[in-house]
């Protein structure tokens, strides 16, 4: 493995641990667990949290064994209160179906420009490449070196809650 690839793994290590909190939640004898935990932490936490607040967590093994966990919450009323429109070149990024093609085989294993052209659907080097810098401008990829690129670790569970949440 050349260093580059071993610098690459262990900053997707560090990512995955920087992401968020890692403990295992207390299974509760609910369907609702993480809600009911949830409730509690905002019981807690007392006024900021009395207009309710969002959390989305998961842990994941891609097809390449690589794992993530991760976890985030916000109060509701921060969330009402910002500015939306600040996230419009984030959403932008991911509305196009070859770069969610290419989102996917990335986190498949797909890393460089070349392996990615050899998928279906994906048009030419110079069409991978623009939707390559479309999506790391938006902070859904960052190259290794060496023309490699992958999911940011904290990005990865990010991602899926954003394409569980479009679903119909």
């Amino acid at each position: 493995m050349e260093l580059e690839e071993r610098v690459a793994a262990l900053e997707r290590r560090m990512a995955a641990l920087e992401g968020g909190e890692r403990s295992a939640p207390e299974v509760v004898d609910s369907t609702f667990w993480a809600l009911e935990g949830l409730k509690a932490q905002l019981a807690e936490a007392g006024a900021p949290g009395e207009d309710g607040a969002v959390l989305f967590t998961g842990t994941v093994r891609l097809p390449t064994r690589e794992r993530y966990e991760w976890q985030f919450g916000a109060f509701a009323e921060r969330l009402l209160d910002q500015d939306w429109a600040e996230t419009a070149e984030s959403f932008a990024a991911l509305g196009h179906p070859v770069r969610l093609r290419l989102l996917r085989e990335i986190l498949g294993g797909r890393r460089t420009a070349a392996e990615l052209a050899e998928s279906e659907e994906v048009g030419t080097t110079g069409q991978i490449y623009h939707h390559l810098r479309q999506l790391t401008g938006a902070g859904w990829l960052h190259t290794t070196g060496r023309g490699r690129y992958e999911v940011p670790g904290a990005r990865v569970v990010p991602l899926l809650v954003a394409l569980t949440a479009a679903r119909p």
